[in-house]
């Protein structure tokens, strides 16, 4: 028997202690989807920025709820291919947690693309946000940047959207 209670223990021990992989650092492989981008004359350059909340204050400042996060980047240009440039993770103090791709991707005519905070991932905190920069031929359709921030626990759910905003031409 106390060989038992010994094993147990030490089970659970070990199983907590593991890390938890977080999904969001890589919901798609960003790798296949660079591109060389054409030539820079024929491009018009942007940068959006995109609140989010991995987390919001729950009864007080001192208690917090943690929310799943999907960013959606989409094309809503339906003949011509859009490029990302970068999409960076910034926490509430306006640290960089993490770049997911550094090199140009596109997206093709009305594609859609997502970014997925988990809900266990609460580094970006109460004033998360992203920053994005693009290029679009000829002055054509820009992208839109949205984010849906959703949790459920029990019969309570909570559910918001936020929208990217241009901050630079």
């Amino acid at each position: 028997m106390k060989y038992l209670i010994i094993a147990i223990s030490l089970v659970a021990l070990f199983s907590c202690g593991q890390n938890k992989k977080i999904s969001s650092t890589n919901p798609v492989n960003w790798e296949a989807r660079t591109i060389n981008l054409p030539t820079e004359d024929s491009l018009h350059h942007g940068t959006t920025y995109l609140p989010v909340y991995s987390e919001v204050y729950q009864s007080n400042e001192n208690k917090t709820y943690p929310l799943t996060v999907t960013v959606s980047i989409r094309n809503m240009n339906p003949q011509d291919t859009i490029y990302i440039l970068n999409a960076r993770y910034f926490n509430s103090a306006g640290r960089q947690i993490r770049s997911y791709f550094d090199k140009p991707i596109y997206l093709a005519p009305l594609e859609t693309i997502d970014i997925v905070i988990d809900e266990g991932d609460k580094e970006g905190g109460t004033g998360a946000n992203f920053i994005f920069h693009w290029a679009i031929e000829n002055n054509e359709v820009e992208p839109l940047f949205e984010a849906v921030m959703i949790s459920t626990t029990g019969q309570q759910g909570l559910s918001f959207i936020t929208k990217g905003i241009k901050i630079s031409k």
